[in-house]
Order: C-alpha cells, then sequence, then structure tokens
C-alpha cells in the first residue's frame, strides 16, 4: 500500500527485460507493465510516462534508465514504480 501523502507525487513506469539468457524467468514487458498500470490505478497515482529497456543491466550504459534519472533531477518526476527492484540495479 502506498502512503496517501505519496499521491501527489509524480511517477515514471519502467519496465526492463534483460538479454541474458540467464534472466529468462522475468516477467515479459508488458506483463510488468499490465501490473504496474494496476498498482498505479488501485493506488491512483500519477504516471507521467512508461519507459521501457530491453538490455542487460551487466552492460554498463543503460540509456532509458539514465535519461530518466536526469528527467528525475530535472523535476519530471519525482518517483519511479518498477515490477522488481533488481530492474533498477546490478
Amino acid at each position: 500500500m502506498i502512503p496517501p501523502s505519496t499521491k501527489s507525487i509524480k511517477y515514471f513506469l519502467y519496465a526492463r527485460k534483460s538479454t541474458d539468457v540467464e534472466d529468462m524467468q522475468i516477467l515479459s514487458i508488458e506483463a510488468q507493465l499490465s501490473e504496474l498500470r494496476e498498482l498505479a490505478k488501485r493506488e491512483n497515482l500519477t504516471i507521467v510516462e512508461e519507459l521501457i529497456e530491453k538490455k542487460s543491466a551487466k552492460v554498463p550504459g543503460r540509456e532509458i534508465f539514465n535519461q530518466m534519472l536526469d528527467r528525475i533531477d530535472k523535476g519530471h518526476a519525482q518517483g519511479i514504480i518498477c515490477w522488481h527492484p533488481d530492474r533498477l540495479a546490478r
């Protein structure tokens, strides 16, 4: 459950599917987005944009992810909603 005070925050939805074979157990991009959309609707969250990346996190330089962080720094959104924290880091 998202605390009521965070409902006025703007969010990016971020879905990433690695190109690694070992990462095949991760939900598809569309399945991730579907779950994230349901969460946002249920919690009445403001979604600025849906961002999709199809690249392994093992290789430096995830362009879309880096652009998203820059946009957060510029105030376009204040948070990220992703299917699982491992979609953000490695």
